[in-house]
C-alpha cells in the first residue's frame, strides 16, 4: 500500500466513485427527460415500476416522492388511522413509526433480535390487543427481518403485513425477494440505498392490484381522472428525472449488491480476533445486501457519560476513516414519541444497541486495502481500550447465496 492509499480519507459510502461508472449514461438520459417538456408521471415512471415490480417479485409498483410517504401511503391505503394499532421496531429510522403517528395510529414496540438488529418474532404476540392492525417489520441494514414466524402471527390475527423494505432492496428470504413476504412493501431511493437517486425518491410494490389503484389514486390528490377527486389524497408523484437516474442504475444492482457482498466477507475474515467487537451476523436462508456493515463495539464499563463507541468513532476519523452510529437513541426514547409513555430500559436489546452500534465504510468500490486499513485502526484502537475483553465476536457466518 502506497503512503497517499494510506493517508487518504475513508468515507463511509463514495457516490462520487459510482457516478464515474455510469456517467455518459446517467447525463444521456436525464438530458433526454429535460429536453422532451414531460417532468411527470411519464415514460421512465411507468418503467421503473415495472421493473421494481419485477425484481421485488409483486405484479405492481407505485412511483411515490419518497421513501417516508410510501409508508404513510401504505398505512392509508389499508385504512389504518385513528384507535389503530401498529407493532413496528424501535430499533431503526424514524419514518417507521413516524408515518404510523402521522395517520393517526399507535405504534407499538416490539424489541428486537441482538444478531439481526432485526424485529424479534418471539415478542410479537404478547404485544397484539384488540386494536392491532398490522406488523410492520424493517429489513435493517440490508438483511431481512425473519418473515416466516412474521407472517405466522400475522395471519393467526388477521393482521396486515408491511414491509419497510428502505434498506434491503435485492435481499431475498428463503429464495423470494424483500418486498413479495408481506400484503405491500415501501421502499427508499435515498441516495445513499444501495439503489439510490439523484435525491428523494420511493415506490411501493404489492401484489393486491385493489390495493394498487388506492395508491395511485392517493398519490394523486385522491384523482383517478384530473380535476375529479374521488377522495382526499396528497401530491406524491416520483418525478421523471429520479425515474430516469434509477433506470439507468438499475441494471446494475445485482452487481454492486454482489460486491458489497465481497466486501462484507472480507470484513468477517479480517475482524476475527478482535476484541471488544461483534462483527455482525447473517441468518442461514437469507441473502443480505449490506446496505450498512453495523458492528457492535462491546462496552463492559457500564453507562458511563458516553459509549465506547463513541470514543472509537472519534479515534477511527482521527486516522482518517469516517463511520457512522445507525441509531444513537432508539424511538421509544426519542422525545417525539414520548407520548406514547415508554421508559428507559422497556426495550434492553434496542437500548443496547443504540449505545454500540458503529457503521463501517461499506460500498461497492471498496477496495480489500481500505478494509484492511479499517480493521487494522480497529484493532489497534480496541487493543488499547482500557476494559476487560469479551469472550471474542460472534462468527461470521457463511455467506448465503455469495
Amino acid at each position: 500500500m502506497t503512503t497517499s492509499q494510506n493517508t487518504q480519507r475513508i468515507p463511509v459510502l463514495d457516490l462520487q466513485k459510482q457516478y464515474e461508472q455510469i456517467a455518459e449514461e446517467l447525463e444521456e438520459r436525464v438530458l433526454k427527460v429535460v429536453r422532451s417538456g414531460n417532468y411527470i408521471l411519464g415514460q421512465n415512471v411507468s418503467q421503473l415500476e415495472s421493473a421494481l415490480a419485477r425484481l421485488c417479485a409483486c405484479e405492481h409498483g407505485i412511483g411515490v416522492a419518497n421513501g417516508t410517504d410510501a409508508l404513510v401511503l401504505a398505512l392509508w391505503a389499508l385504512d389504518i388511522g385513528p384507535g389503530d394499532e401498529v407493532i413496528t421496531p424501535p430499533f431503526t429510522f424514524a419514518a417507521t413509526a413516524e408515518a404510523t403517528a402521522i395517520r393517526g395510529a399507535k405504534p407499538v414496540f416490539v424489541d428486537v433480535d441482538p444478531l439481526t438488529f432485526n424485529l424479534n418474532p418471539r415478542l410479537i404476540e404478547a404485544a397484539i390487543t384488540p386494536r392491532t392492525r398490522a406488523i410492520m417489520p424493517v429489513h435493517l441494514y440490508g438483511q431481512p427481518a425473519d418473515m416466516h414466524p412474521i407472517l405466522e402471527i400475522a395471519n393467526r390475527h388477521g393482521l396486515k403485513v408491511i414491509e419497510d423494505n428502505a434498506q434491503a432492496i435485492g435481499a431475498n428470504y428463503r429464495g423470494q425477494p424483500t418486498g413479495s413476504l408481506g400484503d405491500l412493501a415501501c421502499i427508499s431511493f435515498y441516495p445513499t440505498k444501495n439503489l439510490g437517486a439523484a435525491g428523494d425518491a420511493g415506490m411501493l410494490v404489492t401484489g393486491h392490484a385493489q390495493v394498487a389503484e388506492r395508491l395511485r389514486v392517493l398519490r394523486a390528490h385522491g384523482c383517478r381522472t384530473r380535476y375529479f377527486h374521488d377522495e382526499l389524497g396528497v401530491n406524491s408523484r416520483l418525478d421523471e428525472i429520479q425515474a430516469a437516474v434509477l433506470i439507468t442504475k438499475l441494471p446494475h444492482l445485482a452487481g454492486w449488491n454482489e460486491k458489497r457482498r465481497a466486501v462484507a466477507a472480507w470484513y468477517g475474515e479480517a475482524l476475527a480476533g478482535c476484541q471488544n467487537l461483534l462483527a455482525p451476523t447473517v441468518t442461514p436462508g437469507v441473502t443480505h445486501v449490506w446496505h450498512q456493515y453495523t458492528v457492535r463495539i462491546v462496552d463492559q464499563r457500564g453507562h458511563g457519560p458516553a459509549p465506547l463507541r463513541d470514543s472509537v468513532k472519534q479515534e477511527l476519523a482521527a486516522r482518517g476513516i469516517d463511520s457512522m452510529c445507525y441509531y444513537p437513541l432508539p424511538l421509544h426514547l426519542q422525545p417525539a414519541f414520548a407520548s406514547l409513555g415508554y421508559k428507559p430500559g422497556d426495550f434492553p436489546v434496542a437500548e443496547a444497541l443504540s449505545r454500540e452500534v458503529l457503521s463501517l465504510p461499506m460500498y461497492p468500490e471498496l477496495t480489500r486495502e481500505q478494509v484492511l486499513r479499517v480493521v487494522k485502526a480497529l484493532k489497534e484502537i480496541l487493543g488499547g481500550a482500557s476494559i476487560v475483553a469479551v469472550p471474542g465476536p460472534v462468527p461470521v457466518q457463511p455467506l448465503v447465496g455469495f
